[in-house]
């Protein structure tokens, strides 16, 4: 949440400042009784030589003399005053120009005060004051404007009753002033306005608010608001929140920076309402701690809840940023069987010495269902595992070097748990150009595998070494490129297999070599089109040969082995899997090509993508030996026409099964201040039994496959409104995922909006038994402030939706 504004209060002050340095060259309009229609223009600086008038009658005029005393007297005072907002040089300029004094008459008692009366105006190049009168008082040596006292500079406008100033002590009072900020939006009251110097002011009964004149929709008012710039901070006593001059909150007291400088005090309060968690009211505390490191804790009450406590500490050191999130819920009693609920959070990223590099991130739940129930910034509620994961890297010309430990928390009910990495040292040594067109490189880890799952059907611990020197052979064109690349596999394993009771195929010592070899080369091509005017269109094909000896490998458990995505991009992978747990054999060719249009402005409007892969030798692509030689087809396409309507989709076409294995489609129309878009998702459940079955229980997560459907749009009905909603529906499992619909209103300073959600919050076994899908609904109402940088309420966000809008496509440029 937003900080109050640092500078509004402190620039109301500055127009009860009266002229400094004033400039001996100024002059007087004084209308006497014998001529209303004449004007007499006087120059103070002849009259003061002059004069030798010493009368003490009120009715004789103050000589010139006590005018120019009145002005010299002022040295040190400041009138800072324009009509407009001014750069701050432009103010500084203003402030060494002459002071003009214009009133209709002019009078006074000889030693003991001046007065200008009727329209009086006094002006310092673009800065201005007006008054029905102006006096000075020479006894108290203070200066007293009264009447409709008007005031303007570069950075405010004031209008008050009465204006005072104390020569001696150099205090100015404001008496029943309305301020407007000129450079900002803010504008306010205040029963009296104190200065003391230029450093520290006091308002009592001040308010201040971003709402335009005649708008009162809220404000913040205050008994007593002290302003200190020296210590760059105001301090604000009893100050209470008012919307329509209604009361909504109140605290005993506000500490809030007016410069740069954090400060420790009270954020902004937050308050919403939903049928989710009842009436909630945020309370937030900043703690400056250091100049490198504060924290930020939140209090949050919830009817149907409880109190939750937040906390987000920050630093900043030699050894990098970082920051560590917590957050706590005592006795959930909306789920009173989850008991406390509690979430932690620890990232820092800080590079060192040049060639040192320390990364973490660390997160930890109290329950698999925390990001399911509970707002939070350590995860999304889409999350299947948290990370946990510490880094150390050292890297210089030739080598790349690192120290990793690795966990996860799973956040779901399977009891196929993670190994950790505790630790992997890894080392890749790079030597490119170490011939003429040739690169050397080498790569090396050191890995200790554990787990705690109890099933006893894999290795508790192991651990593996592993070394893969390369060369590769780059050759590059203009018009196309040719790299070739041979690479040495050597693989040890050390498997305990003390506690395992179904060993299978696993031995407790594996020494694994495979070589691998792939060639790549890819073409260049461009023409006009004859079929579009104007149109450039440029073809890629590509192909690549790749060669991996079978070798059986039932004898290694796959410890970080996933099966990575088969899309057109993945074709030319040479690893089917992530981590070398899992070498896929290969002897194949990958083909395919690339198009894209470009307009007369060289703009990417289009591309398409489509390849395969041919297995020269099915027996030993790593599948079924009833496959085909032909691998799925795998398209890719992206579409902007005239940049309001967009597409990207992508598909596997299986030509033996003659089916689609997967699909996804994205179309956007976007015109003017709304959008609608329409996506769709496909799997079929062959494909995942393929691909993921043995890892995963399909059955409690779908039964015929994922074909899923999603429809969003937003409108900005005029500068107010706004609507926006989206729907996902399971088309295979006949359910609806997710909904949400919002009405927003936003005027100049504040905003209302009402959110509708209705989220699937368990499908165990959807299709199967009764009950069915289990969902949440909650109808949430938000009502904020808009200014001074800051949004107070809760922000509209997704309504914690897991599906939401996605960039339907991604052009080069």
């Amino acid at each position: 949440m937003s900080k109050f504004p640092r500078t509004w209060l402190a620039l109301s002050i500055t127009a009860a400042l009266l002229v400094t340095n004033a400039q001996a060259e100024t002059s007087v309009q004084e209308n006497s009784p014998e001529d209303q229609g004449s004007v007499a223009n006087v120059d103070l600086n002849d009259s003061q030589n002059d004069s030798t008038d010493n009368s003490t009658t009120e009715q004789d005029s103050a000589p010139a003399a006590e005018l120019t005393a009145l002005l010299s007297a002022a040295k040190d005072q400041t009138f800072d005053l324009t009509s407009q907002c001014l750069p701050p040089d432009d103010a500084e300029q203003a402030n060494s120009q002459p002071t003009n004094v214009e009133a209709d008459s002019l009078d006074g008692i000889n030693g003991k005060e001046a007065t200008y009366r009727g329209n009086v105006e006094v002006t310092q190049g673009t800065k201005r004051v007006n008054a029905d009168s102006v006096t000075l008082y020479q006894d108290q040596n203070t200066i007293v404007a009264k009447g409709n006292v008007k005031m303007t500079n570069g950075q405010i406008q004031t209008v008050s009753d009465t204006a005072t100033t104390n020569l001696d002590t150099d205090v100015t009072t404001l008496e029943m002033a309305n301020y407007q900020l000129l450079c900002q939006s803010g504008r306010g009251d205040a029963k009296v306005i104190r200065a003391e110097g230029k450093l520290y002011y006091e308002l009592k009964d001040g308010s201040i608010t971003s709402c335009p004149e005649d708008d009162n929709s809220w404000r913040l008012v205050s008994s007593s608001i002290e302003i200190d710039q020296e210590a760059e901070e105001a301090t604000l006593y009893n100050p209470r929140f008012e919307i329509q001059q209604v009361p909504v909150f109140y605290l005993p007291w506000l500490t809030v920076p007016i410069g740069d400088t954090r400060k420790t005090g009270f954020l902004y309060p937050t308050v919403a309402y939903g049928t989710s968690d009842g009436a909630e009211l945020e309370v937030p505390i900043y703690w400056n701690l250091a100049p490198n490191y504060d924290l930020e804790t939140t209090f949050k009450y919830m009817s149907e809840r409880g109190l939750q406590t937040d906390a987000q500490f920050r630093y900043l050191n030699t050894w990098g940023r970082g920051q560590i999130e917590a957050q706590y819920l005592a006795n959930d009693q909306k789920y009173p069987e989850l008991g406390d609920r509690w979430g932690v959070g620890y990232t820092h990223y800080g590079v060192f010495d040049r060639n040192w590099k320390v990364e973490v991130d660390y997160a930890k739940v109290s329950d698999i269902y925390f990001f399911r129930d509970i707002s939070s910034d350590i995860g999304e509620r889409e999350d299947g595992q948290l990370l946990q994961q510490g880094k150390v890297s050292y890297r210089n010309e030739h080598w790349d070097t690192s120290l990793l430990v690795r966990d996860f928390q799973l956040l779901s009910t399977t009891t196929n748990l993670p190994y950790r990495m505790l630790p992997q040292l890894s080392a890749h040594y790079f030597y490119p150009q170490l011939m003429p067109n040739l690169d050397f490189d080498v790569i090396s880890h050191v890995t200790q595998f554990s787990t705690d799952d109890a099933r006893k059907v894999k290795p508790k611990d192991a651990t593996r070494v592993h070394i893969e020197p390369g060369v590769t052979i780059p050759l590059n064109t203009t018009w196309g490129s040719w790299e070739s690349e041979g690479r040495l596999l050597g693989t040890y394993y050390h498997q305990d297999l003390d506690d395992v009771t179904d060993k299978k195929n696993l031995d407790s010592e594996v020494v694994r070599t495979i070589p691998e070899f792939r060639s790549t080369g890819t073409l260049f091509l461009e023409r006009d089109t004859t079929f579009l005017d104007g149109y450039t269109q440029t073809l890629e094909p590509k192909v690549q040969y790749l060669y991996v000896p079978y070798e059986d490998q039932s004898n290694i458990y796959d410890y970080d082995t996933t099966l990575l995505q088969t899309d057109y991009y993945g074709l030319f992978r040479t690893r089917k899997y992530s981590g070398v747990d899992k070498i896929a054999a290969a002897n194949q060719v990958s083909y395919g090509a690339t198009t894209r249009f470009y307009d007369s402005n060289y703009k990417e409007r289009m591309n398409l993508s489509f390849g395969q892969i041919y297995y020269i030798n099915s027996n030993t692509n790593d599948t079924d030996p009833t496959d085909s030689n032909y691998s799925a087809w795998a398209i890719e396409s992206d579409f902007n026409f005239n940049d309001y309507l967009f597409y990207h989709g992508g598909l596997q076409y299986d030509i033996s099964a003659e089916e689609i294995q997967l699909a996804n489609s994205t179309i956007e129309y976007r015109q003017g201040a709304g959008y609608v878009q329409a996506n769709y998702r496909y799997v079929t459940r062959s494909y995942l039994d393929k691909t993921v079955g043995n890892s995963i229980n399909l059955d409690n997560i779908t039964t015929d496959g994922i074909s899923q459907a999603g429809l969003l749009g937003g409108y900005k009905i005029s500068k107010n409104w706004n609507v926006n909603g989206q729907y996902f529906y399971d088309t295979t499992e006949n359910i609806m995922l997710e909904a949400l619909a919002r009405v927003t209103y936003t005027s100049d300073c504040w905003y209302v909006g009402i959110t509708y959600t209705d989220q699937l919050r368990s499908w165990d076994n959807v299709g199967i038994h009764t009950p069915g899908p289990e969902y949440e609904e909650n109808i949430s109402f938000n009502v904020g402030i808009i200014g001074f940088g800051t949004n107070f309420g809760t922000d509209f966000g997704d309504g914690g939706n897991a599906l939401g809008y996605g960039r339907p496509f991604y052009l080069n440029n």
